[in-house]
């Protein structure tokens, strides 16, 4: 019973070209944590530069980008958002020249001495998209200053003084988060930008959709590859001794971030433009396809294995519930198989009290993969089936509802522990005495765990005080807060620290799955994050 876990079983997408016949390679660590470490001797250069170099760069670099302001300011007077003045006029062929020196020089404040360009920089007319990987820190704003392309970033960007201004200039895509069709008006935007035959500047994109840590390249968000236009790969190197340019997730904040990189005496970076990627005419119709090659062709030129983790699927192994997911769950799986169905847990989550009082109805009966389908309103298909087999453990081709409910529960709300075990009582929960029985706790547990093996046998004793053999859910929210620790002290008691699916992550063997990316802000219970596109 409960959800079904394969033995250390390789969930596909995992490695590069997965499913092309390539062979697999598994990302070293969570691509979500950065986790920065100074010995003695660092720490004490770090604390010379803070006293000497550091405000002196802080000035500059402030002084460079207020300079800049003025030349952008002009250079947009008169200009509108849908059109450009072709050809552009020799004061303006100016202010774009000031502009670059002026932030390149900003930059060189920073410490970015000198920065390596390899390969050649594609015409608009010839490669309209640029594609940049990995994204991985606010500093990957310097091949954007240095080309003075297009980028895709939020609306409310160009509000902000002086950075506002300067990001005007640029001419970017403006995304608006209160705007229901901005989705669909930024890929129009993009797609109108691409199809002008290099009249517009070409777009920068950075496909990951959020920052990583560079030990692999995350799901790519097919954006940049719905037009169908032939691409540059533009991948993306900071080949330093201490990582302090890092900014992701887990790990040091912004601040810190620039305080670290302006203490180092050099910044090395390194931009290399890789050849136009032209697509086939099936990448054409299909940009998913399109991204995850392109992805392998910059994977390759990095040295670096791809993950299909999106951020929204890390979540689970971020989420700070109770019932901290095991490293061998198969939870990510199932995760990844629900949005394989075109299925949103984003969207499900509301729906989980109509889906869970559908299956308390049923009171345990078993439905088929036919019944199963028409319960999620999708058809029957190879996706489907492999979906329906994470629950048919036995091989019976019939599966318990309220299992599926159990898993989407914790997939769409991982941090809300105790809610997803309160929505479990009530679909097993007998009718009158409203309890449950130890078998049962343990079905509803090994569920929301996504795990095969589980001992509830003295959970359940410590729950039931006064040997009833059956607990409610007040009881278990009771002992639930008295003990917080409840999961790691009753179900992993061999264990003196359980390992998470966090901590899989980052070990060799974690978890790499391929999942479909979702075009959604992080949930709220993540720190929020500046994004370039």
């Amino acid at each position: 019973m409960g959800l079904m876990r394969n033995k250390r079983f390789v969930p596909p997408g995992l490695g590069q070209g997965a499913g092309q016949g390539q062979e697999l390679s598994r990302p070293v660590k969570n691509p979500f944590v950065h986790d920065l470490r100074f010995t003695p001797l660092q720490k004490a250069k770090i604390f010379i530069m803070t006293l000497t170099l550091f405000p002196i760069r802080l000035f500059f670099a402030a002084f460079m980008m207020l300079l800049a302001w003025p030349f952008a300011f002009v250079a947009a007077v008169g200009r509108t958002e849908k059109e450009l003045e072709m050809p552009m006029s020799c004061w303006r062929k100016f202010l774009d020249i000031a502009l670059k020196v002026i932030m390149r020089t900003m930059w060189f404040a920073g410490g970015f001495h000198w920065v390596t360009v390899k390969g050649r920089q594609a015409l608009p007319a010839e490669a309209p998209i640029l594609t940049l990987a990995p994204h991985s820190s606010y500093f990957d704003a310097i091949p954007v200053t240095m080309t003075m392309a297009s980028i895709v970033i939020k609306a409310e960007s160009k509000d902000i003084p002086v950075w506002g201004t300067l990001i005007n200039y640029i001419r970017p895509v403006f995304v608006s988060r209160s705007d229901q069709d901005s989705r669909k008006k930024t890929v129009e935007e993009i797609r109108r930008r691409a199809h002008s035959n290099g009249m517009w500047p070409q777009v920068m994109i950075f496909p990951e959709g959020t920052c990583t840590n560079r030990s692999c390249l995350i799901t790519f968000k097919p954006g940049a590859f719905i037009p169908g236009v032939p691409v540059q790969p533009v991948v993306i190197r900071y080949p330093n001794k201490m990582d302090t340019i890092t900014w992701t997730w887990q790990g040091p904040g912004a601040m810190k971030i620039l305080w670290l990189s302006l203490c180092q005496f050099h910044n090395y970076m390194e931009i290399e433009f890789l050849p136009i990627y032209t697509p086939s005419e099936e990448e054409k119709q299909n940009p998913d396809l399109y991204a995850h090659n392109v992805r392998r062709v910059m994977a390759k030129a990095l040295g670096m294995s791809v993950t299909d983790y999106s951020f929204e699927d890390c979540q689970l192994a971020l989420a700070d519930g109770q019932l901290r997911i095991p490293s061998d769950s198969s939870l990510l799986e199932f995760a990844r198989r629900v949005r394989s169905l075109g299925l949103k847990p984003e969207k499900l989550g509301k729906e989980l009290d109509k889906f869970s009082e559908s299956a308390r109805k049923r009171k345990g009966e078993k439905i088929k993969l036919d019944e199963f389908a028409e319960y999620l309103l999708v058809p029957v298909t190879d996706k489907l089936e492999d979906l329906f087999a994470l629950f048919d453990e036995e091989n019976k081709g019939t599966i318990d509802l309220r299992e599926y409910v159990i898993a989407l529960s914790v997939v769409c709300r991982p941090s809300k522990t105790l809610e997803t075990i309160q929505l479990a009582f009530k679909m097993y929960e007998s009718e009158g005495s409203k309890t449950i029985v130890e078998e049962e706790l343990a079905i509803i547990l090994k569920t929301a765990l996504g795990a095969s093996e589980l001992n509830v046998t003295d959970l359940f004793s410590a729950i039931d005080g006064e040997d009833k053999g059956k607990i409610t859910y007040d009881d278990f929210e009771r002992f639930a807060k008295m003990n917080p620790n409840f999961a790691a002290d009753y179900l992993y008691p061999d264990r003196a620290d359980s390992e998470t699916c966090l901590d899989s992550l980052s070990a060799p063997n974690g978890f790499c799955t391929d999942f479909t990316p979702e075009d959604t802000e992080a949930s709220h219970n993540y720190p929020a994050q500046k994004k370039l596109n």
